[in-house]
């Protein structure tokens, strides 16, 4: 660990900086007029009527992920059925709890995000689908074989394969970091992440000083979607889809939220143990083919990997453990430290505001999160990043 220690751990702030730059039926499901509250509780008076609402009315939450975890003064969004967005505006101007509509037609915002002309080319200015995805990674390691390696880590449910790419110049000895996009299905955003972090790895190596000596002293395992088949499920089914698509025993419910299904407090608190619900923490730690796949990587692979980084969206947030629980871990003052310094950088550069802390303290309490078990597993500087935006735009989803 002494590689991030001392004068090396401002080596971790320009990892942070590239991140923070970037940005059930058989028929597809549409979401016309369907629209996206925003409401600001002020107090538990308010908290109990949102609870009672979504309980009248079902609602999809976005942030934070479920009812359970709403606190006075949080911005709450959430989702609802375009039949249903009357009633709950009448509901809310009622309440007196402030609020307004983030989105008034959801459907038109997800249709920006589509480009017919080029979908079967791989594009970073546009989403790409997980097959176009798949011939990338192959792409980019065929193309850059000094650079880029693809190996294959698992299977999935609907058995499609999990590629990760290994960045970095061949040298012996040489330490990781292990960054992964795509936990959550309808967070586009995450895995055309990481197929930028690799493009820009690739070719600013040999003319970028920073970039050069990062790949020449780092490997970067990069693993562009975990849940590639409720990924996928959101390209041709449902663009609102959050969990896997593995069927649970004894329901029709199908999948399990990926970010609650490790062995991290698991399903303990912020966590579901319904089948239906989005935060469901699964079967068991691990029960999901991806998460096992990446978690028996990452074990394989603890005497080289020393900092983890998951993306996700929104909220523009740089959290590191713990988040199942409010106690502080042992190297919380240097987290905390590198963190700061990484969002000073950001809103230096950028103008772009990130908060940082402690999962728990900073957001909510959330068990079985991916990094939360890799800081138990040894990997000390583990982190989660919440990309842009703060709900105001599409890039959350």
């Amino acid at each position: 660990t002494t590689l991030f220690r001392s004068s090396y751990v401002i080596n971790m702030w320009p990892i942070f900086i590239l991140v923070g730059v970037a940005a059930v039926s058989a028929e597809p499901r549409y979401f016309h007029s369907e629209k996206v509250f925003r409401a600001t509780p002020q107090n538990e008076e308010h908290v109990a009527f949102l609870a009672s609402l979504t309980s009248a009315v079902e609602v999809d939450f976005w942030a934070p992920e479920s009812v359970a975890l709403v606190r006075p003064g949080m911005n709450v969004d959430f989702r609802v059925e375009a039949h249903k967005a009357y009633k709950v505006d009448r509901l809310l101007a009622e309440s007196r709890m402030p609020y307004t509509i983030l989105v008034e037609n959801l459907q038109t915002l997800l249709d920006n995000q589509h480009d017919s002309n080029i979908r079967a080319v791989h594009s970073y200015e546009k989403y790409n689908d997980f097959d176009t995805i798949v011939a990338w990674t192959s792409t980019m390691a065929s193309q850059n074989p000094t650079l880029v390696s693809r190996l294959q880590i698992g299977t999935s449910y609907e058995n499609r394969p999990l590629y990760l790419l290994k960045v970095g110049k061949s040298a012996p000895n040489k330490k990781a970091i292990f960054i992964d996009c795509g936990f959550h299905a309808r967070e586009w955003i995450s895995p055309a992440f990481c197929q930028w972090f690799v493009k820009e790895a690739v070719n600013t190596y040999g003319t970028n000083a920073q970039m050069t000596s990062l790949l020449n002293n780092l490997d970067f395992y990069v693993l562009p979607v975990v849940n590639v088949d409720g990924y996928a499920y959101t390209w041709s089914n449902n663009r609102m889809w959050r969990k896997t698509r593995s069927k649970n025993a004894g329901t029709t419910c199908i999948g399990t939220d990926p970010n609650r299904n490790f062995n991290a407090g698991w399903c303990s608190t912020g966590a579901s143990n319904r089948p239906c619900d989005d935060t469901y923490c699964g079967s068991s730690p691990e029960s999901e083919k991806e998460t096992k796949a990446l978690a028996s990587f990452i074990r394989s692979n603890l005497s080289t990997i020393k900092g983890y980084i998951t993306i996700h969206s929104y909220s523009q947030m740089l959290l590191f453990p713990y988040s199942y629980t409010y106690t502080l871990t042992k190297d919380h003052n240097e987290l905390n430290n590198i963190a700061k310094g990484a969002v000073t950088q950001l809103t230096s550069l950028y103008g772009t505001r990130y908060t940082y802390g402690s999962g728990a303290a900073t957001i909510y309490p959330a068990a079985g999160g991916s990094d939360d078990w890799a800081y138990d597993q040894g990997v000390k500087y583990s982190f989660t990043f919440e990309l842009r935006d703060t709900g105001r735009s599409e890039e959350h989803t």
